[in-house]
């Protein structure tokens, strides 16, 4: 099966905007220039730092000090001063809450730095003062990627006494998980354990985190104001931290991007539907590199809303107050709660509203993998329909959980399609289960977006998923399914810039006529000696189920000697099996071919990932 080269028609092609300057009243074109060259390509949190720096500076209100880069011998006053404020996030959210509380705290006068705890020199703990931390727990109680050194070092042996380190930690998780919030849980008693006091009890969130994490911060800026002798706040100078930042759209303010064209990229007679999407960002002011990810605001699917509304036999037109807002239920449940995945208090509400035994018994510790199941194959629809509660219009509004965005892997270079453009690689979901059609919100939204339609969206910068600096370093890329995305945007990125290293794609899907996804550009990119080698797995095409981990192990010996001459390593995929699968393949690789002991290559790839050399975008 050959499928197209996905992109921009001629005739439709968008212009690449410049990337707007800011208003510089007074500032030469020379230092304005500077000031570019020092800020490209930087995270908002750097940006946010350097911004309230600059203001705290301009007004003689704070005094910041730049962070050394080497610790001092002893505590000095600016240490003993300041506040830092560490995050570890997978999908942004610790670190949108730690960027809050740093701005909060900058501007009520505080001396703040704040860090991905990735970018922490572990070394600078011992003569830490004061620090918060917001870390998230994800799959079975595991941390971020990014947060797997700092996790291990405050783990070992080698962490410090800290006895002169004051601390809060906010955990950020899923209630639905048996390990909910586990890695914040025990990195609060290993600071205890170490002789640190906390001048604020542990934090947890849920997955709607956003008031339960505002209201934390809260008690935690002031615990801080009082620990660090801040200014009264009747005395305070408001610091604008977002000077820099000139994006206008952001989560909480998505840009309406217009459906520029929307394909099915499987064939006819394939099992699964996958989408390609093309979307304008023109005037949005959103900016974004390889490796980024785009959050998308689903509505729920008019087919489920209205079998909700058929089965509870409410009224969609009814007006329900909720949360200091009054909208009709049918707006309520397409909108604004979340339809499609159900969840450990969603499921306690029902058992409770039911008085129904076989639930409650589902929600007991012991039944771990029972409740885990039910989770992962139901949706809240098939709750109701085998467990039916009478929910009156408010109960239910107040029971859902709010809808959140989804992300997905950016699947285009804005230098190869113009900054005014972005592409996404969707696998939509659907299928049959409990005698019904299921549906997955984000995805069937964007799968039923017409030409000329708009999608609320936004960028997420993925810092620890980024191409390295250094052009000439070879790449390997695996990324089966929809996982090759962000690969298609490395690509072209590498190309567009003549990066002088090599790429290296594993790929895997069913079958090689009906999911083999940009199979002409791949195959363009071979020609052109953007992609060097192409590595193929199609689990079944074949009498004995062939994946990509079976491809790594197939080519340990080429890979290992791309790794161990300073090849970079991505992985992008289903977090549950693949991921997982993939990371056994390469200590099996670095046992097999580079002589090493399991632990040895444990430890090897953790030293990858703690260089950034090894990345991993899982979902």
């Amino acid at each position: 099966m050959a499928i197209k080269t996905y992109g921009r028609p001629k005739g439709k092609t968008m212009n690449a905007a410049a990337r707007p300057i800011l208003p510089t009243p007074g500032l030469a074109a020379e230092r304005l220039a500077l000031l570019h060259r020092l800020t490209e390509g930087l995270p908002p949190a750097d940006l946010y730092w350097i911004s309230a720096w600059s203001a705290a500076l301009a007004a003689q209100s704070t005094r910041v000090v730049l962070p050394s880069a080497a610790p001092a011998e002893a505590p000095n006053a600016a240490t003993a001063e300041r506040l830092t404020v560490l995050y570890g996030s997978q999908t942004g959210n610790s670190r949108r809450v730690a960027e809050r509380l740093a701005e909060r705290a900058t501007a009520a006068g505080l001396n703040v730095r704040i860090l991905r705890t990735g970018a922490y020199a572990v070394r600078e703990l011992a003569q830490e003062r004061h620090l918060v931390l917001v870390i998230s727990s994800q799959g079975d109680g595991d941390p971020p990627d990014d947060a797997l050194g700092f996790v291990e070092f405050l783990s070992g042996k080698r962490a410090p006494k800290l006895p002169q380190l004051k601390f809060a930690v906010l955990g950020l998780g899923d209630s639905s998980y048996p390990q909910f919030c586990a890695v914040s849980r025990r990195l609060d008693a290993r600071f205890a354990e170490l002789g640190a006091q906390r001048f604020a009890e542990l934090g947890e969130a849920d997955v709607d985190f956003e008031a339960p994490s505002a209201s934390w911060s809260e008690g935690v800026l002031a615990k801080a104001r009082e620990a660090l002798g801040a200014p009264a706040a009747a005395n305070l100078r408001p610091v604008a931290l977002h000077a820099v930042n000139s994006a206008q759209h952001d989560r909480d303010n998505p840009f309406a991007a217009e459906v520029l064209e929307n394909q099915r990229i499987v064939s006819r007679d394939s099992d699964r539907e996958v989408r390609h999407l093309e979307l304008s960002l023109q005037g949005s002011g959103l900016r974004y590199e390889p490796g980024d990810a785009l959050g998308v605001w689903p509505r729920n699917p008019a087919v489920l809303v209205d079998e909700w509304l058929r089965e509870l036999r409410l009224d969609g037109e009814q007006e329900v107050a909720h949360d200091g807002r009054r909208l009709p239920l049918r707006r309520w449940l397409s909108h604004e709660r979340e339809l499609t995945r159900l969840s450990r208090p969603l499921l306690a509400a029902h058992a409770a509203a039911s008085g129904d035994k076989e639930l409650a018994r589902v929600l007991e510790p012991e039944q771990r993998e029972a409740l885990a199941r039910l989770l992962d194959t139901h949706q809240p629809i098939d709750l109701l329909r085998r467990h039916p509660v009478g929910w009156n219009a408010e109960q239910l509004v107040a029971a859902l959980r709010p809808l959140t965005p989804r992300l997905y892997s950016i699947a285009s270079s804005p230098k190869a399609v113009g900054e005014d453009e972005v592409h996404l690689t969707v696998g939509v979901v659907a299928y049959e289960a409990h005698g019904s059609a299921h549906l997955g919100a984000a995805s069937a939204f964007l799968a039923a977006a017409g030409d000329d339609e708009r999608v609320p969206v936004f960028v997420e910068a993925n810092e620890r998923f980024r191409l390295p600096g250094d052009t000439a370093r070879d790449i390997i890329m695996i990324g089966p399914g929809t996982g090759v995305a962000p690969f298609r945007a490395f690509v072209q990125e590498r190309q567009a810039v003549g990066a002088a290293g090599r790429n290296w794609l594993f790929f895997g899907n069913r079958h090689f006529a009906q999911d083999f996804l940009y199979q002409t550009e791949w195959q363009q990119a071979l020609k052109d000696g953007a992609l060097h080698r192409l590595d193929l797995a199609f689990s079944r095409d074949t009498s004995s189920k062939v994946y990509v981990q079976d491809r790594i192990k197939a080519h340990g010996r080429e890979l290992y000697a791309w790794l161990r001459d300073g090849a970079h390593l991505y992985v992008c995929g289903d977090a549950t099996h693949m991921a997982k699968d993939v990371h056994e393949a390469l200590v099996d690789t670095a046992v097999a071919h580079g002589g090493l002991s399991i632990e040895d290559a444990r430890g090897w790839l953790g030293e990858l990932l703690q260089e950034g050399r090894y990345a991993r975008d899982v979902y």
